[in-house]
């Protein structure tokens, strides 16, 4: 597992930076769908605006770390590789596992839908084909957090303000965080 410096910065990253991080990320995902061909998981952290680390987008991509390795072992699915990158640019990581693409994008879509911080995690699933969509399962569109109209088009439009989303977004973090040390 690669992991670079555990303490987060809360620094803004210009729309280049962004472009490379998604860039350099295609070319994990490409790399390890050669190394094992199997599908993978690619887990981002849905934060709005041009800080994109900090304490709390890091809190929420361990809570999808730890909820993707509690969902492996209960199904007995075999973890081939992970990697976890702690950047600037936002935590991410790539997960292979030993599974159906299909199987696994159910499983992903489950927990984004029903972890009470599910919502601010983007776990996407690539296999030979491809991406797997929500769609390719017959399932809606994810919906904005503010709104509940298709999330993509609310971020195309930027429908909401910057503050709000943020403030939304920790007050879904803050509330897990409660119920966690009740």
């Amino acid at each position: 597992m690669h992991a670079r410096s555990h303490t987060a910065t809360a620094v803004a990253v210009s729309l280049e930076e962004m472009l490379a991080a998604r860039e350099q990320r295609s070319a994990r995902q490409s790399a390890a769908l050669a190394r094992f061909d199997k599908p993978l998981v690619s887990m981002t952290v849905v934060m709005p605006g041009p800080v994109k680390d900090g304490a709390l987008p890091r809190r929420v991509l361990a809570a999808a770390l730890q909820e993707l390795e509690i969902m492996s072992k209960t199904r007995d699915w075999c973890v081939l590789w992970r990697e976890v990158l702690w950047q600037q640019t936002g935590p991410e990581a790539l997960y292979v596992l030993d599974v159906g693409a299909r199987s696994l994008k159910s499983a992903t879509v489950e927990l984004e839908d029903h972890h009470p911080i599910g919502r601010l995690w983007d776990l996407d699933v690539i296999g030979r084909q491809g991406h797997l969509s929500r769609q390719d399962l017959g399932l809606p569109a994810r919906r904005c957090l503010l709104c509940g109209q298709p999330a993509h088009a609310c971020s195309r439009s930027r429908a909401h303000r910057l503050e709000e989303l943020l403030s939304t977004i920790a007050k879904i973090v803050h509330g897990h965080d409660q119920r966690s040390a009740a």
